[in-house]
Formats: C-alpha cells, sequence, structure tokens
C-alpha cells in the first residue's frame, strides 16, 4: 500500500492539522515523527475546535492508530492536560488507539528552565524560542543524555539514571547560569505526577508499524513546523532543533526501512511566520493588522500574532524541492477574498541582482521582494465546495501559484472546517 506524509512547505503555520485530520480517513496509522508542544495543529471538525501541539491529527477518527514516534519531543505534563482536555469533549484514548514509542525521550522541567534562561541570556539577539525546552532537549538527546518513555517501566533503572542526570545537570543549571539546583526526589516526584499516567500508552510502536506495514495497511506521517524551520536547511539558526523534513519520517517514526511514496506539501495562500529571523515577504502596519485579522493569524501555542506577507513563491519552490513533495494543498484562500488586489513575491533582490533561488541564510538579512500584483475576486468563496463553483480570479491564482511552484496544488482550503475543501 502508498504511505504518505503530510509536511510544512513554509515556516511551519500552514495548516497541516487540518488536513490530516481530513485525510485519515484513507489511512490506517497515524504518526507524528519530530519536533514537541513547540507548534500546534488547529483541527476544525464535528467534535469542536482543537488546538494539538503533541497529539497525532489523526485521534479524531477512532479506527486509526496514532502513535508518537521516537523522534518526538515528548513533554509529559503538556501531553497529559492535553490528552484531559481532548477526552473531556467526548475523543477517546485508548492505548489501542494511542501509543508511545519507547524509544521516544521525554522533556524534562530543566529543559524549559534552560530555553527561558538562554534566551534571557540572549537578550536582543534571542532566536524567538517558544521556551517549550526543545532546544536544550535536542541538545541532550545527541549528547544521550535524556530519559527514553520505555524507561519509565523499569523503576530501579530509571531512579539511578536520574541520579546522573541531576548531577550532571546540575552543573549548567547553577555553574552557567547561577540559576538553583534541582534534585533526585524533585524529579522523580514530577515523573510519578506526569509520566507514570503515560505508562499504559508506551509501546513497541516499532513493531506496531512494521506489522501494519506487512498487513497492506496505509501509514500517514505528520511533520511538525516546515521546512525553513528544518535543523539543516531552514533559515539557520532561526530553525527549531529537530528535521522537519519528510525524508526524516522514516527514521523519526521508527521505521526506518519504510518506502513513502506520496508527500503532501501544505503551503498556506499567503505567508505567515512566528518567532524572528529573517521573513523576506513581511508586511508591516495597517496592511500586516488587516491580512492577520483576517485570517486570525495568532499561534496556536502562544498566541502571540504572527508575523504576515503576501505568499513567497523563492521560498516557497525552495520548500517544495526540501520536503520532495508530490502534491499541495493550498489553505486560507478564502482569506485573501477582502483583497482588491493580491501580491506575490517572485523574486529576491540581493545587493542590486535579482534572483529566484532561495540563498544562503546570511543573505535572507538583505534580500528585498520583488512583487507580482494579481487581480482579487472580492466574494466570499468559503461556501464553495467545487473547483468551478471557485470566482475565475480565484481560480487564476491557484494556476499561477502552481505554475510558479512546479507542484500540481491538488487540493484548495477555503475554511478550517473539515469539509471547506476542493478536490482539483
Amino acid at each position: 500500500m502508498a504511505h504518505g506524509a503530510i509536511v510544512g512547505i513554509n515556516w511551519g503555520d500552514e495548516g497541516k492539522g487540518r488536513m490530516v485530520d481530513l485525510l485519515t480517513e484513507q489511512y490506517d496509522v497515524v504518526v507524528r515523527y519530530q519536533g514537541g508542544g513547540n507548534a500546534g495543529h488547529t483541527v476544525v471538525n464535528d467534535k469542536g475546535t482543537f488546538a494539538l501541539h503533541l497529539l497525532p491529527s489523526g485521534i479524531f477518527r477512532p479506527e486509526v492508530i496514532n502513535i508518537l514516534g521516537n523522534g518526538v519531543a515528548v513533554d509529559c505534563e503538556n501531553l497529559l492536560k492535553e490528552m484531559q482536555e481532548v477526552e473531556q469533549k467526548g475523543v477517546p484514548l485508548e492505548p489501542s488507539h494511542f501509543m508511545i514509542s519507547e524509544r521516544a525521550s521525554l522533556v524534562l522541567p530543566w529543559h524549559r528552565d534552560l530555553d527561558a534562561l538562554e534566551e534571557a541570556r540572549l537578550a536582543d539577539r534571542k532566536f524567538g524560542s517558544t521556551k517549550q525546552g526543545i532546544a536544550p532537549f535536542y541538545a541532550d538527546k545527541a549528547a544521550k543524555k535524556t530519559i527514553m518513555a520505555g524507561e519509565l517501566l523499569y523503576p530501579e533503572h530509571l531512579r539511578n539514571h536520574v541520579e546522573q542526570l541531576v548531577e550532571w545537570k546540575n552543573l549548567t543549571l547553577t555553574k552557567v547560569y547561577g540559576a538553583p539546583a534541582t534534585t533526585t526526589e524533585e524529579v522523580l516526584s514530577w515523573l510519578k505526577q506526569y509520566a507514570e499516567p503515560l505508562k499504559p500508552y508506551i509501546r513497541n510502536t516499532a513493531k506496531v508499524l512494521r506489522e501494519a506495514d506487512r498487513a497492506g495497511k496505509k501509514i500517514l506521517f505528520e511533520a511538525q513546523l516546515g521546512a525553513l524551520r528544518d535543523l539543516d536547511l531552514g533559515i539557520h539558526p532561526y530553525t527549531t532543533s529537530s528535521n522537519s523534513l519528510a525524508a526524516y519520517a522514516p527514521v523519526g517514526s521508527g521505521f526506518p526501512a519504510v518506502h513513502i511514496k506520496d508527500v503532501l506539501g501544505v503551503v498556506k495562500a499567503y505567508s505567515s511566520c512566528v518567532g524572528e529571523g529573517p521573513f523576506t515577504c513581511e508586511w508591516f502596519g495597517d496592511q500586516a493588522e488587516a491580512l492577520r485579522k483576517a485570517g486570525n493569524e495568532y499561534g496556536a501555542k502562544t498566541g502571540r500574532p504572527r508575523r504576515v506577507g503576501p505568499i513567497d513563491l523563492v521560498a516557497t519552490r525552495y520548500g517544495v524541492d526540501a520536503q520532495g513533495a508530490t502534491a499541495i494543498a493550498l489553505t486560507k484562500l478564502d482569506v485573501l477574498s477582502y483583497l482588491d488586489e493580491i501580491p506575490v513575491v517572485e523574486r529576491y533582490r540581493i545587493h542590486g541582482d535579482e534572483t529566484n533561488e532561495f540563498p544562503f541564510p546570511e543573505l535572507l538579512n538583505d534580500a528585498e521582494p520583488v512583487e507580482t500584483i494579481l487581480p482579487g475576486w472580492k466574494q466570499d468563496i468559503s461556501g464553495c465546495r467545487t473547483w468551478d463553483d471557485l470566482p475565475q480570479a480565484a481560480k487564476d491564482y491557484v494556476l499561477y501559484l502552481e505554475k510558479a511552484i512546479d507542484c500540481p496544488i491538488r487540493y484548495v482550503s477555503v475554511g478550517p472546517e473539515r469539509e471547506a475543501i476542493i478536490l482539483r
């Protein structure tokens, strides 16, 4: 069977969650393979509106197995809270339906503390962290100094491991940042309160994935953030600390031998960005505020206003190539309905020269947008459900983008609801 991935093409916040929620009816398993609780997937369906940060977006379909893979930063405290909120809205989370890889590592309280301490030290040079502990977590994971979820099943070993980590981590907390030290008992108490309830969900999920593949079941791999936030190919250093590319999905899911045939890249009909770093297409002032309000562009995790601007074709082409996208889902087309004219960023101008190529990160600070203006349609399209329902100007806009990024646009979203989609 053909396995697939749903990934972000730009800076994140493209609308991946609504696409996973929509398309999971075609799959048997959904896997989150990287990232942590530092970004959100907003899902609107018949059960309500949800801002998911760690739970896979397939949890709303009880027949689908949902897995947090070994590449995910599992924040037990926030995950437990999220699970409780979802269950209170009538979405059951049984161990047969939701699973956590025994090889996934846990975000500990000191990871969030160190994140905030480092951002404070950097001051006006900060990276724009959400302070969820993601960078310190992945740094510790690379140093092989994290606790894996499976260790919760072996209490004596866990205590010894925590003692070793506390001794090591206190050197950084106290000597580098002058922060208070922690204790083994404090960490074990935190684990008992927030990690112990997750023990029934911890499984050898690599085996689950292999068995699903052998049984001919279809697996969907769900990414967090977008290509421009990828640790290796993103706008360094304003990236996340994991690999958000589809190519990492086999490793981050625990099924490195899997072959992914379909890569659906999600692109917003305009650009949005949370956090610091270069954002060539950015609008400011009243122009930005009008787009921000039209699109409700506020972070699902932080609530902070997103930076916004017209669609950036230079960055989008780069993201399509980096993700190896085989098709595109264009989201929030309806948001642009208020505009008389719709700018698109066609090229960059750097030191007087124009280019279609996405540059090395250092050069982005000097990049200026070169825009093309397309006509708007000035009518509500949120009720459109077929391609022919769209006004011609809206269809022309989609076709223009499709040609510019050289990847077929198969889905056009005209609203947040599950059914507000046009299939081409």
